[in-house]
């Protein structure tokens, strides 16, 4: 084809097809190997694909008998499924915590403490391909009760993914909070210690993060000499490795830390979801409609258990706005905001372990990572039996 179109125009078709077909074009020639294998085309792919307003996919987990699955569906009004993922993977623990999804990578973490213990994981379904990231070496500990926090994010000013680990302690009698700040570099594949630019916030819900706008955001807080808690958004911006602080609304900021969590809204802002059990259990759910300013703050949920069941879960949004829910003990349902209409997608699986995340595909890890096929060893690897090849597109070039 080379001999007959010009390489302009050999780029823009490529850039056009899905990854699949991309996996596949690999073993035309070394000439396109190399290409599609380049950081600068795995880019541009990546953003042609997320132009396409048309193809918003959803990432589902669902753990059920003792098995993880993963799957992708439309997020069209019939939630159809597009596919189901190879998860090549096997837990130490019962399961692996999802830390985050971003362009198309998925970050696992097996196991929790000790931290010198505990798998990090880069993972992209689409390609099968993955990587296990070097320990941090987290030096602070000192035989200390700490906490450990993650977020996952992507800096697109390098073209490079990073993974934030926050670990924090409380140490004398004032509770004061010592943090410790860890950097992971994918393309350095490398930790850096950033403690220095970290603020004195404690971090509450450490599963709990939202990465938007170039920034991870969990729920940070201080504590009083009284005992009393201060309540913000403590966010890191993936570029410039700076925090900063984002007000909550008034009537969020001096609650008990563990009675609040965050996730993100839509594409490009913040949710915060405030659960509490003083008078019957109520959840109210709160929405900065413009990322940023304060005066945005705005409530767009409030629940009260009326029947003794226990409240919803809520696990995001919809690009419809519609809210996902997890209700009755595992089934995944769908919460129109506006006439307050609960859609049930037929969806079940066991309670408290739903994630859903958006999702592209995308090329990431194509020019680095490891093949899933080449995990062999019983106490890493599922049975792949029923899953597609994942070496597709791996032969001999010529």
């Amino acid at each position: 084809m080379s001999d007959y179109l010009p390489q302009e125009v050999i780029l823009e078709i490529l850039r056009r097809l899905p990854v699949k077909s991309l996996v596949k074009c690999r073993s035309v020639c070394k000439a396109w190997n190399s290409l599609i294998k380049s950081p600068s085309f795995i880019s541009s792919h990546l953003q042609t694909a997320l132009s396409k307003p048309n193809d918003h996919l959803l990432l589902l987990r669902l753990f059920e008998n003792d098995k993880e699955s993963y799957f992708l569906h439309f997020d069209n009004d019939d939630f159809d499924e597009y596919k189901q993922l190879h998860f090549p993977f096997k837990s130490n623990s019962p399961w692996f915590r999802l830390v985050g999804s971003c362009n198309g990578l998925v970050c696992l973490q097996d196991g929790f403490f000790p931290l010198d213990s505990v798998e990090l994981i880069l993972w992209n379904p689409s390609i099968q391909k993955y990587i296990t990231l070097p320990k941090p070496g987290v030096t602070c500990l000192s035989g200390r009760a700490y906490n450990s926090t993650l977020g996952f994010g992507f800096d697109s000013r390098t073209n490079d993914y990073k993974l934030l680990n926050v670990v924090s302690m409380s140490v004398g009698e004032e509770a004061e909070t010592l943090t410790e700040v860890y950097l992971f570099s994918l393309d350095g594949n490398s930790w850096k210690r950033v403690t220095a630019i970290s603020p004195k916030y404690g971090i509450e819900g450490h599963e709990f993060s939202a990465f938007v706008n170039g920034a991870v955001h969990w729920l940070g807080y201080q504590r009083g000499k009284d005992g009393g808690f201060r309540n913000m958004v403590l966010g890191f911006d993936i570029s410039t490795e700076k925090f900063n602080v984002i007000r909550l609304p008034e009537s969020l900021v001096d609650l008990c830390p563990m009675d609040l969590s965050i996730m993100k809204y839509e594409e490009s802002s913040i949710a915060v979801l405030k659960r509490d059990w003083e008078d019957g259990e109520q959840l109210d759910m709160w929405v900065m409609k413009e990322y940023g300013v304060n005066e945005s703050w705005n409530k767009v949920l409030h629940l009260t258990d009326q029947s003794g069941e226990s409240l919803p879960r809520v696990l995001g949004f919809r690009k419809n706005r519609e809210v996902l829910l997890e209700v009755d003990g595992g089934e995944l349902a769908s919460l129109d905001l506006n006439c307050r209409q609960m859609e049930n997608l037929g969806i079940e699986a066991e309670a408290g372990l739903l994630f859903v995340g958006s999702y592209v595909e995308s090329l990431a890890l194509l020019d680095k990572g490891i093949d899933t096929g080449s995990l062999n060893d019983a106490n890493h690897v599922n049975d792949s039996s029923d899953s597609d090849a994942s070496n597709e597109g791996e032969s001999e070039m010529t």
